[in-house]
Parts: structure tokens; C-alpha cells; sequence
């Protein structure tokens, strides 16, 4: 059994391929056409290749091309190769933004895009169904933010945060947001690939975490006392008015249940939130040098 994974070069999928226990092998869809791919090599193709969403977004149409287009071209091949297995990595905001109250997003929860690469992603699943067939089995993977060794972007950004400021006003936080850790993320793939499993498939750690205490686990692993500021709650709602974005990713809750994914799958978490922290944490401690200082708050 051997898998294919496209965007082998983001975090991710480096991931994948060095931590993984069965043959994984890569491709760049940048540098290679995907009529040139040999895709008769492999029984799984694990579809990683992504325009993520960004703080200033990309045009409209480039994350229809990408994640919409590019998908159904890239399983059609591997359809037509004889690949028996395609995993597309979709995004828990086919959902929506955030959960309110008590409501938790599940599996079979009404999805609800708010933007175009939820909208993206969305579509690409519809489109994903309908070339499945007993000899092609589709699963989608819906993950929340994936946290970890070699993480790129805001969430290394607020571990240096951490690292360098004493006192943060992020002390009276008290939102639900499930993440993923990679290696648990890696762990319910293989699952799903050794098993053949298709359907949506819902990924995240099992307990929630708030912005608070994800900072305080943070300072933890450094060793450092950090005081945490409480921001007040008129500054909190000003926010949510007129950074409405913002303020969602900073106070709101994106409070997930995948019991329904655990049950299919007979898989719990095989790694800690804990551990999970410390991972990401020495890896900024053995490539601090290497990073740059950029914090867009969107936890």
C-alpha cells in the first residue's frame, strides 16, 4: 500500500512524510503538470495542495481554481489511473465561523461558509461525491487550526509573543476552540487509509482550549511567568463591532464534537495537547534565529 500526497511541502504533509509508518510518498503541483504524474504507483491519493485562507485574501476566483478545480482535476486522474482511495483535506469553516451558546459543531452539522475558501472547499466535496463509486472510495477530512512542530504562520507568531513579553492582555479569554495536533491528525489519516474508510470525517483534539489557557500552557513549557491582563468587556465588545473578524477569532467559540469520527475510526487521541504544545515549542527554541515577528490574532 503506498500513498501519494500532494502539498508534500507544507507543514503538514512534511509532516506526514517523515513521521508516518506507511509508504507516503510527494509531488508538487506547482512544478508538475498533473496529466505528467504517474498516479498508477498508488492505491491512495491524500490531496493537501490548498490555497489557504489569508489575512489579505487572495482574489475570489484563485481559491475556486485551487481548491475547487485543481481537486476534481487531481482525483479525476487518479481516478482514471486506477487509484482505489482519494482523502481531501477540507476546512471545519465549511461550517461557518463559530459556534454560539451551547451548539457544537458536529459531523453532520449544517455547513454554512462564510468565505470563499470555505465556499472552495465546500463545493470541492460536492463534486468529490459524485465521482465515488465502488471502486473509488472519497474521504473528507474537516479540520480545525492544526498546531505543531514547524508551524507556520500566527500560531508560532503567538509562541514567540509569549516568548518575549512579560505581560499580554489576554487574561480573562474564556472562549471553546478544539485545534488539532499534527501528529494526532497523522495518526486518524493512517486509520482512515488502513481501513479504506469513506465519508466525512470531522479531526480535531478532544478537549477545547481557550485563547488564555492556550497562552498560559505556552509560558508553561518556557518556564515563564506571564501576566495576563484581563481586556474589559466594553474593549471586547467594541471589537466585535468593529472588527467583527477579529473579534470572533480572539473571544469567539469554535466548540467541535467528532465522537461520531472516534466511533468510525476506533481511535482516540495518541498524543496529549500538552505534548502537542512542547513540540511546537522546541521547535521554535531550536529555530528561533530563523523566525520573523508577525501576529494577526486569528486563533
Amino acid at each position: 500500500m503506498k500513498a501519494l500526497i500532494t502539498g508534500g511541502r507544507g507543514f503538514v504533509g512534511s509532516y506526514f512524510l517523515n513521521h508516518s509508518t506507511l509508504s507516503m510518498d510527494s509531488c508538487s503541483l506547482r512544478d508538475n503538470p498533473i496529466e505528467n504524474i504517474d498516479f498508477t504507483k498508488f492505491d491512495t491519493v491524500i490531496h493537501l495542495a490548498a490555497l489557504v485562507h489569508q489575512m489579505k485574501d487572495a482574489p475570489e476566483s484563485e481559491y475556486y481554481k485551487i481548491n475547487r478545480d485543481l481537486t476534481i482535476n487531481v482525483a479525476t486522474q487518479a481516478k482514471l489511473a486506477g487509484v482505489k482511495h482519494f482523502i481531501f483535506f477540507s476546512t471545519i469553516k465549511v461550517y461557518g465561523e463559530f459556534t454560539e451558546g451551547n451548539n457544537v459543531i458536529t459531523e453532520d452539522s449544517v455547513c454554512d461558509p462564510k468565505d470563499a475558501y470555505g465556499k472552495s472547499k465546500l463545493e470541492a466535496e460536492k463534486l468529490l461525491s459524485n465521482l465515488e463509486d465502488e471502486n473509488f472510495t472519497v474521504s473528507i477530512i474537516r479540520i480545525p487550526l492544526v498546531y505543531g512542530p514547524n508551524v507556520k504562520g500566527n500560531l508560532i507568531s503567538l509562541v514567540k509573543l509569549v516568548d518575549k513579553f512579560p505581560i499580554l492582555p489576554f487574561g480573562n479569554i474564556n472562549n471553546k476552540r478544539n485545534l488539532v495536533f499534527v501528529g494526532n491528525l497523522l495518526k486518524y489519516v493512517e486509520q482512515i487509509v488502513l481501513l479504506k474508510q469513506g465519508g466525512v470525517f470531522l479531526i480535531c483534539d478532544l478537549t477545547p482550549i481557550s485563547t488564555t489557557d492556550l497562552i498560559r500552557k505556552i509560558a508553561k513549557v518556557f518556564n515563564k511567568k506571564r501576566v495576563l491582563l484581563p481586556i474589559p468587556k466594553l474593549i471586547q465588545n467594541l471589537l466585535l463591532r468593529t472588527y467583527p473578524k477579529l473579534g470572533i477569532r480572539l473571544f469567539g467559540d469554535l466548540h467541535l464534537d467528532n465522537s461520531k469520527t472516534r466511533k468510525k475510526l476506533g481511535l482516540d487521541d495518541t498524543f496529549s495537547f500538552e505534548h502537542g504544545i512542547e513540540e511546537m515549542v522546541e521547535f521554535y527554541r531550536s529555530n528561533n534565529n530563523q523566525l520573523t515577528f508577525k501576529f494577526h490574532l486569528v486563533f
